[in-house]
């Protein structure tokens, strides 16, 4: 852990991590507001995070191939780029714009979080792979977990016009980015073309399966944060008791996220995967049968459990297309990000039908069709026949360090 956090280039990603992340945090915050104000339904609501994850999950692929062809040497921009237009969201006057600018703000994301990816794979050593990216994910899972917090305080505060001080940490810490990450490096032409040519066949099957339980694992996580504030709105709760379940399900999934990744270094991805999504049907139906201040535990068993898995799954993409490891974090990222975000309008029309309550249980019909595809993994012996090659890179500047530096 300790030599890690001696990497200033980790940390920083992480920094930036963190900040981009709390974006989305915000959003399932915003509902109750946003509903009162444009007379939405929970189906409505849920195309805020649809427009704005839906934006950043298809662009994730384009931003993954530009990353392998010139390198990341913008990603302070993009962050820069989610806080200016986020910050807008509580002067606009109609919900179309609402959700046009949900869009722009998404954009940035789908930039930040495959050239992150990228950064980070190439500082970690084999050996603590697992560990090292599940401690980089676990930052934005903090940024998740701190959202409800900042949204609750400025909400409280300035009404909805607050969103407007948003920009201040995006701008201020795309900034450090731009700064700290100056000597980026990018792969030369002759290197990626040469890494085209010799890269293996990518296993599509096992590839497949990978994304389908991230897509998957996606779903559930975003369809409880994004719908416990409401949910506990409707039974009476306030804001002092759902913005803190929010974040304590959050944070659970930022301590799994890092316990797996070590447990995963140990007996590998496919088993820890398994054992989380078993232990996860229990976990489900503890928190939506018994509502109320218990939740506070059950909340932690899903966010331990449910979002864990994903720098795991991550890095088996990477693996399996080393040579084009820009675009698997693309695809792999983006296409969980896009599920998540169809998922959350699918479970508010549920939830319009039947009530909350249930349409939050049936995520366990979800995590029963997962162990399928999960069942079907590739082994760890079986990802180390897979190609770790990876382009050679250059400085972007005479003299400039190397990105493992």
């Amino acid at each position: 852990m300790k030599e890690l956090f001696r990497n200033g280039k980790l940390v920083t990603l992480m920094l930036g991590h963190l900040t981009v992340d709390s974006y989305v945090g915000v959003i399932p915050v915003l509902y109750p507001v946003l509903i009162g104000r444009f007379h939405l339904t929970l189906a409505t609501v849920g195309l805020v995070s649809l427009a704005y994850s839906g934006t950043a999950a298809i662009s994730q692929p384009l931003f993954g191939v530009i990353a392998d062809r010139y390198g990341t040497r913008f990603t302070g921009v993009a962050l820069a780029w989610t806080a200016l237009t986020f910050a807008l969201v509580g002067f606009v006057p109609t919900f179309p714009l609402l959700v046009a600018l949900a869009c722009a703000s998404g954009l940035g994301s789908g930039a930040f979080h495959p050239f992150g990816a990228l950064d980070v794979r190439a500082l970690l050593q084999a050996w603590r792979r697992s560990f090292g990216m599940s401690v980089y994910v676990t930052a934005g899972t903090i940024g998740v977990a701190l959202g409800p917090l900042i949204g609750i305080g400025l909400l409280a505060l300035f009404g909805l016009h607050g969103t407007g001080l948003l920009v201040i940490p995006g701008v201020a810490t795309g900034a450090y980015l731009l700064w700290r990450m100056r000597s980026q490096v990018r792969p030369t032409a002759a290197a990626v073309k040469a890494a085209a040519l010799t890269a293996r066949p990518v296993p599509i099957f096992a590839l497949a399966m990978v994304i389908g339980v991230m897509m998957s694992r996606s779903w559930t996580v975003s369809v409880f944060q994004a719908f416990t504030p409401t949910w506990y709105r409707q039974l009476g709760y306030g804001p002092e008791f759902y913005g803190p379940l929010a974040t304590t399900l959050v944070l659970a999934s930022a301590v799994g996220t890092v316990g797996c990744g070590s447990l995963a270094d140990r007996f590998g991805r496919r088993t820890v995967i398994l054992a989380t999504l078993v232990l996860s049907i229990p976990a489900i139906l503890l928190y939506t049968m018994f509502p109320g201040p218990w939740a506070f535990a059950t909340a932690i068993l899903i966010g331990f459990l449910a979002a864990s898995t994903a720098p795991l799954m991550l890095l088996m993409a990477q693996q399996l297309m080393a040579s084009r490891a820009g675009l698997a974090s693309g695809l792999v990222m983006g296409l969980g990000f896009v599920t998540a975000a169809i998922g959350i309008p699918i479970n508010g029309a549920i939830a319009d039908a039947v009530g909350l309550q249930k349409s939050l249980m049936s995520q366990v019909i979800l995590v029963t069709g997962t162990l399928a595809l999960a069942w079907l993994l590739p082994s760890e012996k079986k990802m180390e026949t897979y190609s770790e090659t990876m382009p050679a890179v250059r400085p972007a500047t005479a003299g400039a360090p190397s990105v493992l530096s």
